[in-house]
């Protein structure tokens, strides 16, 4: 009797085997194809082309098709222990998992063909390996006693959340150390702390960035620059980072900008060889854990430092905007020749969705003010609105058709027009536009003397010009007294 109980559990067994029921007393029928022992390549990185994938296992037939989250691929069956598949490059643009299994040709009532299921993971693309361009500042003197950010500007940064951890920057000296992260990590640019520690005694110090591969993939990639700048720890002071002697003086005449709660200035620096737009966050005001921290803001899209001269930054009250006039190429696409006005979007104190960018201030409706090159903006409050002067050199000598490339880059002098952009910044159904001001310059002679910039006020209603006289005229102005006028602009924010 126990033998006969023994052997109808193991029929049971086999019965539960092939089926299983529900909540209803229907049953599921098992699978009952083929068997996958493996998969080659048993996982890929996202991004490729189109893959050919080897499933081996055995009762394959020849009708069997590969499947991929239940969707048949196209199958080559090669015997009864191999198939292999074409899985399409947009199966596998993303990283994620996928469900592979064969199915064969249906036989029977009992019959579903289909085989066991074996999981094929799609990782993230491999990281890119960094790029450094610049790196600020470069020295320091030995003993300081207040920790140092480095601000490294260069392609292709991985931010904290990646899920590799992010880029890091390495400091090396005999060993290698890596530097604290000062903030959030852009594509183009990276902040680290430098302790006091590492620049107690002079020596050199070579600095480069990191990638680590991505966790766990057949190809993490990832890497570390070729570029790899050098700091330098002195006794002495650190010397002006300027390559001539007329450099440093014009420099240190710029009118540094802060906004109006004290927590940024904005000023000008030489750097890489010309005069450059830095903003200070000096944490004045801030929330507990803000570190103060240096920021480029005449900066390229790759974050390069700009190829010339930029100068006079002006900024909003919250230390958002900032604008300048830059000879730099480099700042947008297709950047005119000539000193422009540019605005630079900080996105300081933005939503984090916000990318930092440069805009072209000194346009018209045809792309370009011809034949002037554009100084001195001044921006309301807002950062809508930006008052610059745009400088004619002269109508004899320079036809108003001509580019602005042609006129010298040294004008102190000529006939100056006052403009206000508008950059629609925070306006609902507006299109930017740039409005002359001042009446157009006639063929008098110029005054010799430096030209003024504009002011505007915070709400852009007004703007005021000092040393004016009769190189610009406005189309509707205030006399303050003989040497300042006042012009009215209609704008009504």
């Amino acid at each position: 009797m126990k033998r006969s109980w023994t052997a109808l559990a193991v029929t049971l067994v086999a019965i539960f085997a092939v089926s299983s029921c529900n909540d209803y007393g229907n049953t599921f029928q098992g699978n009952t194809g083929a068997v996958i022992i493996s998969l080659s390549p048993p996982n890929i990185n996202a991004g490729g082309g189109d893959l050919t994938l080897t499933v081996t296992g055995g009762g394959f037939v020849a009708k069997t098709n590969v499947q991929w989250n239940g969707q048949n691929l196209s199958t080559t069956v090669v015997n009864s222990a191999s198939v292999t598949a074409v899985v399409p490059a947009a199966m596998t643009a993303k990283a994620g998992t996928a469900s592979v299994n064969t199915l064969n040709p249906h036989s029977g009532s009992q019959d579903n063909g289909l085989s066991n299921v074996i999981v094929f993971t799609v990782f993230p693309p491999p990281n890119p390996v960094p790029t450094v361009s610049n790196m600020t500042p470069s020295c320091a003197v030995a003993g300081s006693t207040s920790p140092i950010t480095l601000t490294i500007t260069g392609t292709n940064f991985l931010p904290v959340s990646d899920p590799s951890g992010g880029s890091q920057v390495n400091w090396n000296v005999a060993t290698q150390t890596t530097l604290p992260i000062v903030g959030s990590i852009s594509s183009t640019q990276i902040q680290a702390t430098v302790s006091v520690s590492l620049v107690a005694k002079p020596d050199t110090a070579i600095v480069s960035v990191s990638n680590p591969p991505v966790p766990n993939s057949p190809s993490g990639g990832g890497g570390t620059s070729a570029n790899r700048p050098t700091f330098t720890i002195q006794s002495t002071a650190c010397p002006l980072l300027h390559s001539a002697a007329t450099t440093a003086p014009a420099v240190a005449e710029e009118t540094p900008a802060v906004s109006q709660d004290g927590r940024y200035v904005a000023y000008t620096a030489s750097q890489s060889d010309h005069a450059q737009i830095l903003l200070r966050d000096t944490c004045e005001g801030a929330a507990t854990g803000c570190q103060q921290q240096t920021i480029l803001l005449s900066a390229a899209e790759d974050g390069a430092a700009a190829n010339d001269d930029s100068r006079s930054p002006s900024m909003n009250s919250d230390g958002r905007f900032v604008a300048f006039s830059s000879a730099a190429t480099n700042l947008i696409t297709g950047a005119l020749a000539g000193r422009q006005i540019y605005l630079r979007d900080t996105c300081l104190g933005a939503a984090a969705s916000c990318t930092p960018s440069t805009q072209l201030a000194s346009t018209d409706a045809n792309g370009a003010l011809v034949g002037t090159e554009s100084i001195l903006p001044s921006v309301s409050a807002s950062g809508r609105f930006i008052a610059f002067l745009a400088v004619t050199p002269s109508h004899a000598s320079q036809a108003r058709g001509q580019a602005s490339a042609q006129a010298s880059k040294s004008l102190n002098s000529g006939y100056r027009q006052v403009f206000v952009r508008d950059t629609c910044f925070g306006a609902a159904n507006c299109t930017p536009s740039t409005t002359r001001i001042s009446l157009q310059p006639g063929d008098a002679s110029s005054t010799d003397e430096k030209p003024a910039g504009p002011a505007i006020s915070g709400a852009a209603k007004h703007i005021a010009l000092a040393g004016a006289r009769t190189s610009t005229l406005f189309t509707r102005s205030v006399a303050v007294d003989d040497g300042v006028f006042l012009a009215l602009t209609n704008k009504q924010r």
